[in-house]
């Protein structure tokens, strides 16, 4: 999966929603509205029976007054850290360690093989590419895409002779991106250009002279990052022609919610077509021979009833790692010629441990399993039978493994909260792993400590969390502590490796990551715990993981500060509008807020099937017990710093608009509630290096500052 971008379903919610600063028109047809008030200050509204009030209705829209709201927040925000003593210290600390040399695992095409390396502070990672003779040189350098590093490398993908590359291009952190082509020997950017593209790979045709992708039509209403997002469709590119001119694949427009990950077997002979419906992580699978001359696409697996991986093919037999009354995980075999289920073969049966991935490699299954959310590394024959479990340098999280079924050889990356990306090559004729790029850092791993823990939930669940601190650190119950957390689409929070971390740490403070419910950490039906009406069940771990470091001396409620990111920055306005006494300091960042309105702008229809909709009376009453912006009562809260971008079309940024604007105006304690608004910035990807350090001193310096704490003059001595 190297050097590609596959599409996922849980992609289509991290990379899939928002706007900046604009909203759209609200469609009354869309809901049970029976009145609607317009009042000097919003709207009330009625719906399903119930009135609601949504006072900060007007942030939605692109006005002046929006523009100078934003303004104005903006200023004060960044007014307000400014004043903040030695925030600079955090930032050369920061800086300091986040300076080393950083390698991703390489990916073999043709002769040539290809790998990014950032020399430290760069604002993005640079493709290089290195040939038979060992001769290296730059394939791509996003850096001199623009002065301020905000275009971004969003994708890549290498034609199979590793003689051209297609590369998608995103600004400002944006979802759309813009698809291109460069001749690797040359350098030279060819001419082809492809438009409209959100959430899929390029996926290069057996004689390496096109590439499958997917896209959507122009948007009609002319707003590029909030008009809702509909209808994608597969298309081939020939090289060398213009998109108008390219072949239309599949499209489903009596579906128009489908959304299609293309793909191409590794030996070039089918097209593989994997059908997501919002972010549900079930799929319908469909593929295409591409040896066939007219070849029709075939519907073989119809029912949204499971995931289905596709991992690769002998011929006719298609491979698949599958959640099918296994949640999980197994591997299976179907023979296209035999298609009906009575035929299906599992290859590898479902154990105690979910299944993260699976690779075919040197004709063998390379299983990577988590065990309580450590990664573990196991290899079995095309058959199911176990050869052996890989030896691995510690306890981490286990990228990979990198390979192809030609090779005798993969690389996989290990790193923990404590320990940055290391490579190691497997060689299958020895059995064991050597190490492969290790980097130079500033720092000693042993220095720190990175223990797993397990807590009871309210009832009664067992949660693992990451507790991560320096030696040294005494457990008064008086510890800075930063509380990360997600809990939801079935995205696992395994170990990973952050210089910023090591900073907080050096300051003195503990930084800890409960595994919530919500996540795939034990499967899917760790996964299911945590959606739709159980979605409390989330919050609930969480507030259980504040108490556990509470009651075991870590810290107390003046010292613990709570961090959560999009899905987990909703997971942040639960935590304030429902548990406010346990925290000192919140920081909700591009959080879905409004979750009576979220699925009206651009890919937000995609999350109603993890949380539902406010559309359907049954599922209303959940998400208005725990929708975050209609929780908000006068009361005293924690200080809080609402985060968002401008250019954010993921979590569009008028959730955090509304909810701070609504927060600070019923705040009633002395706390200070401040909004952080980046400009040229959006969810997150391709945020270049310096923005992302400042970001994280300005994380550090509030969550101190709101502790009633100095920051140190110098830190890390």
């Amino acid at each position: 999966m190297f050097l590609k971008t596959i599409l996922s379903k849980q992609h289509l919610f991290i990379a899939g929603l928002g706007l900046t600063l604009v909203g759209c028109q609200y469609n009354a047809s869309q809901v049970d509205v029976q009145q609607t008030i317009s009042t000097p200050t919003g709207v009330t509204e009625t719906i399903h029976g119930v009135e609601v009030a949504d006072p900060y209705r007007f942030l939605e829209e692109e006005t002046d007054a929006t523009h100078a709201w934003v303004k104005q927040q903006q200023q004060a925000g960044h007014d307000y850290l400014a004043q903040i003593e030695n925030k600079q210290a955090i930032v050369e600390r920061i800086t300091q360690l986040w300076n080393f040399e950083k390698v991703t695992a390489p990916a073999e095409h043709g002769s040539n093989t290809f790998y990014y390396r950032n020399d430290g502070l760069q604002a993005q990672s640079v493709l290089y590419v290195k040939d038979k003779a060992g001769q290296e040189k730059v394939a791509l350098d996003p850096n001199a895409f623009s002065t301020d590093g905000t275009v971004a490398l969003s994708g890549v993908s290498v034609s199979g002779d590793g003689k051209t590359i297609a590369y998608g291009v995103s600004k400002s952190g944006s979802d759309w991106q813009q698809w291109q082509f460069v001749d690797v020997a040359t350098g030279e950017k060819l001419l082809d250009e492809l438009n409209w593209i959100k959430f899929s790979s390029a996926q290069w045709s057996k004689d390496n002279q096109g590439v499958y992708y997917s896209r959507y039509d122009a948007p009609e209403g002319g707003n590029l990052l909030a008009d809702v997002n509909f209808n994608q469709k597969v298309y081939f590119h020939k090289l060398g022609t213009d998109q108008s001119q390219d072949t239309l694949v599949y499209e489903r427009p009596q579906n128009k919610d489908w959304g299609f990950g293309a793909e191409v077997s590794e030996q070039g002979d089918y097209l593989l077509i994997s059908i997501s419906q919002g972010t549900d992580s079930r799929n319908r699978f469909f593929y295409k021979s591409l040896t066939e001359e007219n070849a029709s696409v075939v519907e073989l697996i119809v029912d949204l009833e499971a995931e289905y991986s596709f991992l690769g093919n002998d011929k006719s037999v298609f491979y698949f790692k599958t959640d099918l009354d296994a949640p999980n995980g197994k591997v299976i075999a179907i023979d296209i010629n035999r298609p009906a289920k009575a035929h299906w073969e599992t290859i590898i049966a479902e154990s105690s441990d979910p299944i993260a991935s699976v690779a075919i490699i040197n004709d063998h299954l390379v299983v990577s399993y988590l065990h309580d959310v450590l990664g573990q590394l196991s290899i079995f024959s095309m058959d199911g039978v176990k050869r052996q479990d890989v030896e691995l340098p510690g306890k981490g999280k286990i990228a990979g493994p990198y390979g192809k079924r030609s090779k005798d050889y993969f690389y996989y990356t290990f790193n923990s909260y404590v320990q940055p990306q290391t490579t190691y090559k497997f060689d299958f004729k020895t059995g064991e792993s050597s190490l492969y790029a290790k980097p130079d850092i500033s720092f000693n791993p042993s220095d720190y400590v990175s223990d797993q823990v397990f807590y009871t939930s309210k009832d009664g669940t067992r949660v693992p969390m990451m507790v991560s601190y320096k030696k040294g650190l005494k457990l008064d119950g008086n510890n800075p502590t930063l509380l990360y957390a997600y809990g939801g689409f079935a995205i696992s929070l395994t170990p990973r490796f952050s210089p910023a971390n090591i900073a907080w740490m050096d300051m003195g403070g503990i930084y800890a990551v409960p595994n919530l419910r919500g996540g795939a950490e034990y499967g899917e039906s760790w996964h299911q715990a945590g959606m739709f009406d159980k979605k409390q069940n989330v919050f609930d771990d969480y507030y259980a993981a504040a108490q556990y470091l509470i009651d075991n001396n870590y810290t107390n409620t003046r010292k613990l500060g709570a961090y959560g990111r999009s899905n987990g920055g909703l997971l942040m306005g639960a935590a304030l509008t429902q548990r406010p006494d346990l925290f000192a300091a919140v920081l909700p960042a591009v959080g879905v807020l409004d979750m009576l309105r979220f699925h009206k702008f651009t890919i937000g229809w995609a999350w109603t099937s993890e949380y539902g909709s406010a559309d359907v009376a049954e599922q209303f009453p959940a998400l208005l017990a725990y929708s975050p912006y209609h929780n908000i009562n006068e009361r005293d809260y924690p200080a809080t710093m609402v985060m968002t971008a401008d250019h954010d079309d993921r979590v569009v940024p008028l959730h955090s608009f509304k909810f701070g604007a609504l927060l600070q105006d019923r705040q009633t304690g002395d706390a200070p509630v401040i909004m952080r608004i980046e400009s040229k910035a959006g969810h997150g990807a391709g945020k270049p290096t310096a923005m992302k350090i400042d970001e994280f001193a300005d994380i550090y310096s509030f969550l101190w500052h709101s502790f009633g704490l100095t920051v140190p003059a110098k830190i890390g001595e």
